[in-house]
């Protein structure tokens, strides 16, 4: 029987981006499937049970601890220019236009319909997160694409935006019935893991389900 690593996980998430390399890992190390389910950020997800205006900590941390991280497993980081989302920084109010963010999520929910989406959001994050400007314009996603074997206009011809936020309000639907809400959450066998410091953690159920190709 095929065993399947679902990973709900966001282009604007820091926390998202720097478990990716690890979950390439996991699917070279492993007899698993990982299958990359897109979500939207919480910011626009769930953003009044989240964000309080009045208390800048939670943004403040993220991104230390974000950066702090990368440092740690040798990534690059720096908030993306632009960001994914549009929001204010002082008041963390987000309009309901958000092209970036759905032009990126609908690219994932395409990739992996092409059976490549953990791929490509491994390839579009070291460019969203390398702190290179302007990631949205010239090559660079079309570059993410073809570094994995895909063609990034003929991926964008293919979404439908009615198709995507169908796919993307399911995967919300089914990261509640997970039991979590953040991202990245790696669910297997129905128990959820949420975020990239449980990664190791993930590693181990594997090895306990007998997994390991080694």
């Amino acid at each position: 029987m095929a065993h399947t690593i679902d990973v709900f996980w966001s282009f604007r998430s820091p926390y998202s981006y720097l478990v990716t390399p690890d979950l390439l890992r996991l699917r070279s190390e492993f007899d698993v499937t990982v299958r990359l389910r897109p979500v939207l950020p919480i910011a626009l997800r769930a953003k009044s049970a989240i964000f309080d205006a009045s208390d800048k900590k939670r943004p403040r941390y993220i991104v230390m601890d974000a950066r702090r991280r990368a440092e740690f497993l040798g990534l690059p980081f720096k908030w993306p220019r632009p960001d994914p989302i549009i929001q204010d920084r002082e008041t963390f109010e987000v309009p309901d236009h958000q092209p970036l963010i759905w032009r990126l999520t609908g690219l994932g929910v395409e990739a992996e319909r092409r059976g490549k989406g953990i791929d490509f959001a491994h390839a579009a994050a070291a460019r969203i997160w390398n702190g290179e400007p302007d990631w949205d314009k010239g090559d660079d996603l079309a570059n993410a694409a073809h570094s994995i074997g895909l063609d990034l206009a003929d991926m964008e011809r293919a979404v439908s935006e009615a198709d995507v936020k169908s796919v993307v309000e399911q995967n919300h639907q089914a990261l509640e019935a997970a039991g979590h809400w953040g991202v990245p959450t790696m669910v297997f066998n129905d128990e959820p893991f949420f975020g990239q410091d449980r990664i190791d953690t993930l590693r181990w159920r594997l090895e306990k389900a007998g997994l390991s190709k080694t």
